[in-house]
């Protein structure tokens, strides 16, 4: 089965202004990509029809899938399905089912729907609509000359509902199955890691490619196949070598939070931790704290006195751009350095590296 070449379009001037931020197109990056989807170009363009005419039609000069998000309101200068219907060179018109589905949607709400609303029933002979459980904008699903285009609304509730409702189950069975594997990686630069890993990042099967993130390096290791089980096999051997070569500083895989590892390192061992703080400025207890005190936590102090008893001590020290973490526990202790060119990066980095100083600390 030949791959499907995708393209996304995010519409609506709002995005070229920087008022907002395009989140639709991170999410539908990500959701093709676990179908198989191969996604080639990502563009945005604004509430202009001689330019979204034009942005529709290059998207299609490349792409079998163009997946367009926003313009699907009901005011003047919603204009995906005016743009989409001139590209195609199809002249849209009022659905009376759409309409009648609008009305009884309004009527619903004790109100009248407002004329300009009733472009939202419009359709060209290419299009077929696609429910929207949670708006009055339906969006368009297109095939028209062996390519079809999804237009979905902007609000990202309802963009989300739509495709993990209506598209994503449709596109499912077409694209070539991907199996992807991450491993998150502290303590070890991402030079580093890619120094470790140099031929698998440069072998074309499976793929291996590293990203510097927030909680440490990430090794994406991932395999495209109509053998779905041949892909995962040559996943799961790359990950062995991997392992053997980056060994304790991998601290998890795919959606592991650094909190939850050390969380349920402290809960299986049943053992409380405390924190001083003299350099982070609470950081660390901030960080442990994000979603509520925990019951393994016994406390901490921010300063010289001492943190209250417990069977984990975390102490956090140092000068200007230079912070030393000592992890203690019954079992020994581990050291480590948050360094930096000011004091504010260094206590950023403080934060990682003390959780990365406990969870190697909690392995012992």
């Amino acid at each position: 089965m030949p791959r499907i070449r995708a393209e996304i379009l995010s519409i609506g001037t709002e995005l070229l202004l920087g008022q907002i931020v395009d989140t639709n197109a991170a999410y539908l990056a990500r959701r093709l990509a676990a179908l198989g989807i191969d996604l080639f170009h990502i563009s945005e363009v604004g509430d202009n029809l001689r330019r979204a005419t034009a942005a529709v039609g290059v998207a299609l000069s490349r792409a079998d899938l163009l997946v367009c998000t926003g313009g699907l309101g009901p005011t003047e200068d919603d204009l995906t399905r005016e743009a989409i219907a001139a590209a195609l060179q199809q002249v849209p018109a009022v659905d009376p089912a759409l309409e009648a589905e609008l009305r009884q949607w309004f009527a619903g709400r004790g109100l009248s729907m407002p004329e300009r609303n009733v472009k939202q029933a419009w359709l060209i002979p290419s299009a077929r609509a696609i429910p929207n459980p949670l708006g009055t904008a339906p969006g368009w699903w297109v095939h028209d000359s062996g390519k079809e285009i999804v237009a979905m609304p902007g609000v990202p509730r309802e963009m989300t509902s739509m495709w993990e409702g209506r598209v994503e189950p449709e596109l499912a069975a077409r694209g070539t199955p991907l199996v992807v594997r991450t491993l998150k990686v502290l303590g070890i630069g991402e030079s580093a890691v890619e120094e470790l890993l140099a031929e698998l990042v440069r072998a074309d099967f499976p793929t291996v490619a590293t990203y510097a993130k927030n909680d440490g390096v990430h090794v994406r290791i991932a395999a495209k196949s109509e053998d779905r089980g041949q892909a995962a096999e040559a996943v799961a051997r790359v990950e062995r070598v991997a392992r053997e070569r980056l060994g304790d500083h991998i601290w998890g895989v795919d959606d592991d939070v650094l909190l939850d590892v050390i969380a349920a390192q402290l809960r299986r061992r049943g053992w409380t931790l405390a924190i001083r703080e003299t350099a982070s400025g609470g950081l660390v207890s901030a960080a442990l704290c994000a979603r509520g005190v925990p019951e393994w936590f016994a406390g901490g102090v921010i300063g010289p006195l001492d943190p209250p008893s417990a069977d984990v001590r975390l102490d956090v020290s140092g000068t200007d751009g230079a912070i030393e973490i000592l992890a203690r526990g019954p079992n020994g202790e581990r050291t480590a350095r948050a360094v930096a060119s000011s004091l504010a990066e260094a206590q950023r980095r403080a934060v990682i590296t003390s959780l990365d100083a406990l969870r190697r600390l909690l392995s012992d």
